[in-house]
């Protein structure tokens, strides 16, 4: 039997016994869904991942798109996997009826997604970007830009991408020189060139939406004088059908080390004079507008990265349950049948740290899928206000705790099957390989480290950090007295860490050179992370403790009973570190900060 892509069991765990989404349905915007709806549409996208993109996992992987001087060629399977999703709503999944959307709520859309995620990586990126554009522009462009655009992205009949990275900025986004000059008709003329832009050409649609960062001329320097446009591959008539090509070319395929179904371009803006674009909102408010995408790509890096943790987990947890070798150290008898893998307590170890990664790192992901469901439905304003404060202060460590973490469990998958692993007769060493972009996708771990701490933090007098910890001392205090409490009392003393290193830190910006402050700000996103990922197991322990009070067959208390191990490793395993994390950042030690170019 093969390995399952994701624990169906977890799935239904994490969405109705941990987050409660089927509550969601008293809201009028999900009045028309129930539970039963919502497990369909998870059911539908597992049968189209074991269908069309796990058959080809491995041909994907191995057979790279190519540009032959005029188009990106890629293997036809590709398209039939990408169509069937399209087909079954998951481009537009939690779009407006209206717009030919499922109108799902995040959470429940994120939970079918990810199987999609974990079979097809980032192959299943198009609809991924094509549906974030989407929602960009639906949130800041005009009617009439909904109508042309939108709308034909919501069918998928077009695909839509972002275009910000630069050849000579990278993600110094201040830096760029596209440019833009507006035309007598009121659209705009873009030249320039972007790099790295996923899905930035191919053949899968009827035409790709590029939302294009550019300087409008005469506009401010910095980020401050960015615009937003809309510059499509293909113009498009008055009456929706497709025009003249628009002054877009592929400069050329670049070959990454993993997520090799998704293609990753150069684009060149107005060789032949200008690329046609249209203005998003008003000028020099781009990068603002850009953040609606960026957030919500950086929320899908941090699933995707959990999604992949997950299935390498589920694949060596089946193959070390499978795979017979050696004998325990007290079994002194060589004629002896050899165990399977996993009698063995460091193989045991291994699959727990993978376990404890990928399941903290998706409960993580979903946190954020349903604060993001609460900002746009909850009942009350203050409640869409208080969900829109924690999700914007989370999405750092949404983004990059996965993405560091994720890696690490997939490592772990590999050490599991042994030589076996870095074969690629088994996907283990691609989900690896698929995984370890996702620390640099949509800003690096550095990146987003200083955001949290330079700029969340102290953000409305640390609004968004006190609002996070309010959270995680409702957990706390909600442990009663029992098997539970000593982990309530760890984290209760974790919190006190997190709070002494960041006031310290935060003396520190004010009296100290700010770059000495912020040098090691990735270990005071670690240490972060690692509290709330505590955090999300103490609570995914609780529904356990309470599950394990009533009288379960053997199989659901073996589940329940799971995750308390899980939780009981993560506080013993990796809770400690923050110590050290902690020594570091409150003595502001300088190895880093001191090392000088030439001493390398």
């Amino acid at each position: 039997m093969a390995a399952p892509i994701l624990c169906e069991r977890d799935i239904q765990f994490m969405l109705y016994e941990l987050f409660d989404a089927e509550s969601l349905t008293q809201r009028p915007r999900y009045a028309d869904h129930s539970r039963e709806t919502f497990n369909a549409s998870i059911d539908t996208a597992r049968t189209i991942a074991e269908k069309y993109f796990v058959p080809i996992r491995q041909k994907v992987d191995c057979e790279q798109p190519t540009f032959d001087g005029e188009k990106v060629q890629m293997i036809p399977e590709i398209k039939t996997a990408v169509d069937a999703a399209i087909d079954a709503g998951f481009v537009s999944a939690t779009a407006d009826f209206d717009l030919g959307g499922m109108q799902l709520p995040l959470i429940v859309a994120s939970a079918a997604n990810a199987y999609l995620s974990a079979a097809g990586s980032t192959t299943t990126g198009y609809m991924a970007l094509t549906s974030a554009n989407a929602n960009l522009i639906e949130a800041h462009g005009s009617a009439e830009q909904i109508e042309k655009w939108v709308k034909p992205m919501r069918s998928g009949a077009f695909a839509g991408t972002m275009a910000m990275t630069e050849p000579g900025a990278g993600s110094g986004l201040a830096d760029l020189t596209s440019s833009a000059v507006k035309a007598d008709d009121g659209s705009y003329r873009i030249t320039g060139s972007k790099i790295f832009i996923s899905g930035g050409d191919h053949e899968l649609n009827d035409n790709i939406v590029h939302l294009v960062l550019a300087r409008v001329k005469g506009a401010p320097k910095g980020v401050k004088g960015i615009s937003l446009f809309i510059v499509p591959k293909f113009l498009v008539n008055d009456d929706g059908s497709i025009g003249e090509r628009n002054d877009v070319a592929l400069a050329g395929l670049f070959h990454k080390m993993g997520g090799r179904g998704q293609t990753s371009t150069a684009l060149s803006f107005g060789e032949k004079g200008g690329a046609v674009g249209y203005l998003v909102g008003e000028e020099n408010r781009g990068l603002s507008y850009m953040f609606h995408m960026m957030n919500e790509a950086r929320i899908m890096v941090g699933t995707g990265a959990a999604c992949t943790a997950l299935t390498g987990y589920q694949y060596s947890l089946h193959y070390a349950r499978e795979r017979p070798q050696g004998r325990l150290a007290s079994n002194k008898d060589p004629l002896s049948a050899p165990v399977n893998i996993i009698e063995h307590a460091d193989v045991r170890r291994m699959l727990l740290a993978q376990k404890a990664y990928a399941e903290g790192a998706f409960a993580l992901c979903l946190l954020g899928s349903q604060l993001a469901d609460d900002e746009r439905t909850a009942p009350t304003e203050q409640e869409r206000k208080d969900a829109h404060l924690l999700l914007d202060f989370l999405t750092p460590m949404i983004k990059s705790w996965p993405s560091e973490y994720g890696p690490e469990a997939n490592d772990l998958a590999i050490q599991v099957l042994g030589g076996h692993g870095y074969i690629n007769e088994h996907p283990v060493e691609m989900f690896y390989r698929d995984n370890r972009l996702n620390p640099i996708h949509e800003g690096t771990t550095g990146i987003q480290s200083l955001d949290l701490l330079a700029r969340k933090v102290p953000m409305n007098n640390l609004a968004g950090y006190k609002a996070c910890l309010a959270e995680i001392q409702k957990t706390i205090d909600a442990s009663p007295s029992g098997e539970l409490q000593p982990f309530a009392e760890k984290l209760q003393a974790a919190l006190a860490t997190l709070n002494t290193t960041t006031e310290s830190l935060l003396g520190a910006m004010m009296e100290k050179p700010i770059d000495l402050a912020l040098a090691n700000s990735v270990k005071y996103l670690d240490l972060f992370g690692h509290v709330v990922i505590a955090w999300l197991w103490l609570k995914q322990a609780q529904v356990a403790e309470c599950a394990l009070a009533k009288e379960l067959h053997p199989a659901e208390a073996d589940f329940y009973k799971g995750k308390l191990q899980a939780m009981r490793y993560f506080f013993g395993f990796e809770l400690p570190h923050i110590e050290v994390w902690s020594s570091i950042l409150i003595s502001l030690d300088s190895s880093c900060y001191d090392m000088q170019d030439n001493w390398f």
